[in-house]
């Protein structure tokens, strides 16, 4: 590597270092896009003269391309500068949304989704892998909450900022609207960014680029196809079959190489129990997140009449309270540990969730908004200390390897959650259909069966944060 990389100081306690806020900015603009274009759909098949299946790929192929991608991110940031990473990450993304503003046709726009969500895939894990290089541990759980704002509250916004700047025009706004914005960060990143940690150089091993493309984004296609009817399901359980054989075939080849070589996602992260428990509470969360975050819009827009703006202005508060209160509970974690927030967090979310199983035609909006809001507070309380602690039980030299496989986890899960809740809701609502309910009673009914299937889910969260222990074990942060 030519060009030397400085190995950093940690900072002083209670300052963010700049190069965490950098890409804490970078990261939040890029990782909204995942969601900005739910609330285009009609205006794309409008425009561009394509069907309501065709025009969800624009958010299908993002999610797809980030499962694809992101195991190889482990990789690629032990082998690249911090500069290097972020000029790469930001220069695609960039040429993705230029491609998407000036798309003449349907099929140009897909690619540049595309290329957007391989620059977006890059930043997350090198976020997460400079945040634990650079922070001391006493402070991280407050840095974090930043984090957690950019990972977690940008999906969660991205329907609320589509809605509103659809008001405004055409869809091609979504993209005219981040060009700017993402420019000037990408160059003052640029200008202040200084390299953190050593590269190293290795090869990489194409096989398993290969497989874990194949096995990832097969399996998220797959469950992806179970909210497209009925007539999907059989070719959405083999999607689901064939992807996970193939991640079956990557863990085998993965487990090969660590005996013998560098593997492209170091498995031996699995060996680190918090981080293991971490990791499977994060993954379901996220999974009740995107299930309230596809049934909620449905249930506005279609059973209350709603339109975008106002079903975003709504649910928008939830998704603030989420981003605010991230700096503080990491404050409060820094303080008295994981448990203390995370139980309290998790019994939250299950509360909201089964509230929300009460849904009727009736409902006041207060209460949609109370139980919504419930449910992204409860998330906050969980995801900054679940994100610190885990990271925090790895050894220095797994951490590029551990973000990547929560990246890439956090995308299957919202491809689960969006299948498992639009499959529950399509085939309650079909069967009570068929028997004579009203369409509307019977959208009704499967909404509720959605939410109640994810909160008993949720349970399952409660009895991984009973297991988490208060802090991560200190002896684990050195390089193995």
């Amino acid at each position: 590597m030519s060009t030397a990389s400085l190995e950093r100081p940690p900072t002083t306690a209670g300052r963010t270092p700049t190069v965490v806020r950098l890409l804490v900015a970078a990261t939040f603009v890029v990782i909204l896009n995942e969601t900005i274009m739910i609330n285009a759909i009609p205006r794309l098949m409008e425009s561009l003269q394509v069907t309501e299946q065709s025009a969800q790929w624009v958010s299908t192929a993002f999610m797809l391309t980030m499962a694809a991608v992101i195991p190889m991110t482990g990789w690629f940031l032990q082998r690249v500068t911090t500069r290097q990473a972020y000029v790469i990450a930001m220069s695609v993304f960039l040429g993705g949304t230029v491609l998407s503003a000036v798309a003449p046709t349907f099929e140009v726009l897909l690619l540049g989704r595309i290329v957007q969500a391989a620059g977006t895939a890059v930043m997350m894990p090198l976020l997460m892998t400079t945040l634990m290089m650079v922070v001391p541990e006493e402070d991280r759980g407050r840095v974090m909450g930043n984090v957690t704002m950019a990972i977690s509250v940008a999906p969660a916004l991205g329907p609320a900022v589509s809605g509103l700047i659809l008001q405004l025009g055409s869809w091609r706004l979504l993209f005219v609207v981040v060009l700017p914005i993402t420019a000037l960060i990408a160059v003052f990143g640029l200008r202040k960014l200084e390299n953190i940690g050593e590269p190293e150089v290795s090869t990489i091993d194409w096989l398993s680029v290969m497989v874990a493309a194949l096995g990832f984004g097969g399996l998220v296609y797959g469950l992806s196809l179970f909210g497209e009817g009925a007539g999907h399901i059989g070719l959405g359980i083999g999607f689901v079959a064939a992807g996970g054989a193939t991640i079956a075939v990557f863990v085998l080849r993965q487990l090969s190489l660590q005996r013998k070589g560098k593997p492209l996602l170091d498995l031996r992260i699995l060996r680190h129990g918090t981080y293991t428990l971490s990791l499977a509470l994060m993954s379901i969360a996220f999974l009740t997140m995107l299930g309230s975050m596809i049934l909620l819009p449905l249930y506005l827009q279609n059973l209350r009449g709603l339109s975008p703006l106002q079903t975003g202005l709504l649910v928008m508060p939830g998704g603030l309270a989420m981003g605010l209160l991230g700096p503080l509970v990491g404050r409060v974690f820094d303080r008295v540990g994981s448990r203390p927030l995370v139980l309290p967090g998790t019994i939250g979310m299950v509360l909201a969730l089964a509230g929300l199983t009460q849904v009727s035609a009736t409902m006041p909006y207060w209460q949609i908004l109370g139980l919504h809001t419930l449910l992204m507070v409860s998330l906050a309380a969980s995801f900054t200390p679940v994100f610190t602690l885990g990271m925090g039980a790895l050894p220095r030299s797994l951490y590029s390897h551990g973000s990547s496989m929560l990246g890439t986890l956090q995308q299957v899960a919202a491809a689960f959650g969006t299948a498992l809740a639009v499959t529950v809701l399509s085939a309650r609502a079909s069967s009570l259909v068929a028997d004579g309910v009203d369409t509307a009673s019977a959208q009704l009914s499967g909404m509720r069966l959605a939410f109640l299937i994810t909160a008993v889910l949720g349970l399952a969260t409660v009895a991984i944060a009973m297991k988490l222990p208060r802090r991560a074990d200190t002896d684990t942060n050195t390089t193995s």
